[in-house]
């Protein structure tokens, strides 16, 4: 498999299964409703164990935007191949979110709330209040990538046999830093959904807040590279 299809697959995966658990707690008439902060962030770090594992040997399981900036600052990867990764996740991001939809397309049609429709696609903070949002975003990306790279060592990327501590890590993130902002740490996480929100035909699903959506991207993009910078300094 080339690099940049397990990009996609991978960022695909992480969605589909991300969101996926979102929308079975969050939408009217399924099964899962109501379970909760705990069932959310379980299942986030299920999906990013999934993905990882997924596209690990093939692409290094960057899946990130921020992961891919931070390796390339830290020079363990190529600047010229970062164009090409973060197209390859936001395809499968949206890929990810589309059939999403499609699978829950009758709940979302069943729910009226749009804030909740909204949900699940991509963040939104528990308090608005953008400049605080943006550092809370900054703060745990730092703390992610950086122990990404804790886990990751000295290797170009993550192996497969790596998944499980970085699912961890991102149950572990949910847990602790994810209210304020339900923690994007992730550019495209959040932008390739939102842009599906606002494209996908969702009945009474209102606006795609875009005031909001550059906080969860350049807050984890400056995080990323906030940890590269930090890194060999500690190591």
């Amino acid at each position: 498999m080339s690099p940049i299809l397990a990009e996609l697959i991978g960022t695909a995966l992480v969605i589909i299964f991300g969101n996926g658990v979102v929308a079975n707690t969050l939408l009217h008439r399924s099964k899962g409703l109501n379970g909760g902060w705990i069932v959310i962030t379980l299942g986030w770090g299920m999906a990013v164990f999934i993905g990882v594992y997924a596209s690990a040997d093939a692409s290094g399981a960057h899946l990130n935007p921020a992961v891919t900036l931070a390796l390339a600052q830290l020079g363990r990867f190529e600047w010229s191949q970062v164009p090409g990764y973060v197209a390859a996740q936001f395809a499968g991001a949206s890929i990810g979110q589309i059939l999403v939809w499609i699978t829950y397309r009758q709940h979302f049609d069943a729910t009226e709330d749009t804030g909740l429709k909204r949900a699940c696609f991509c963040t939104e903070p528990a308090i608005r209040h953008l400049p605080s949002n943006f550092v809370t975003e900054t703060i745990a990306t730092f703390v992610f990538v950086l122990s990404i790279l804790f886990i990751q060592g000295p290797d170009a990327g993550l192996g497969s046999l790596k998944a499980l501590p970085v699912a961890l890590l991102v149950l572990a993130m949910g847990l602790s830093l994810g209210g304020p902002t339900g923690y994007a740490i992730n550019p495209i996480r959040d932008l390739a959904p939102r842009v599906m929100h606002a494209i996908l035909p969702l009945k009474g699903k209102g606006d795609s807040d875009w005031a909001y959506a550059w906080v969860p991207v350049l807050g984890p993009a400056l995080g990323g590279i906030l940890a590269a910078l930090v890194y060999p300094l500690l190591s």
